[in-house]
């Protein structure tokens, strides 16, 4: 949880127009070792499910995982743990759908759900999409919000 609560508060420190050297520095550092932290734990003992750490701090080692972008290779691997403790019922499949499509993107592959966004060639919008008629019907059974909705939310909260 203090894991988390480091990753979010240098996060949430940062103006989202324009990021100084020294903070990005603070960003990699605190994402680099948050991610060299939760690959070993998942490695010894497997992904942090639900029924040993409850459901707050599942989710925070999802945003552990989200944010291993420099980690490639050790996020994959907590992608994997994290499926399997989906499929056992013991993570949220919604962190699932924004770690695999992390993932994707991270590999240059389109998303299958429509979480990621970023700059396009259109301008601000969601990273390519695999099969784009069918991801409402994909998010809708992780219980995710429709595109229209989350894209909505989403511009919303970066208006703010």
């Amino acid at each position: 949880m203090r894991r988390a609560a480091r990753d979010q508060r240098v996060r949430e420190s940062t103006p989202r127009t324009s990021i100084s050297p020294i903070k990005a520095l603070r960003f990699l550092w605190v994402d680099d070792r948050n991610a060299a932290w939760l690959d070993r734990v998942v490695r010894r003992r497997g992904w942090p499910g639900i029924s040993l750490v409850g459901t707050e701090a599942a989710h925070a080692a999802w945003l552990l995982a989200q944010h291993a972008d420099r980690r490639r290779q050790a996020q994959r691997r907590l992608l994997g743990a994290l499926l399997k403790a989906v499929e056992r019922g013991d993570a949220d499949p919604k962190d699932l759908a924004y770690l695999e499509d992390r993932v994707r993107v991270n590999a240059g592959r389109p998303q299958r759900y429509g979480t990621q966004y970023g700059m396009t060639a259109a301008g601000f919008g969601p990273q390519p999409i695999e099969e784009p008629d069918g991801v409402d019907d994909r998010r809708a059974e992780l219980g995710l919000p429709s595109m229209a909705e989350y894209d909505a939310e989403l511009r919303r909260h970066l208006d703010n």
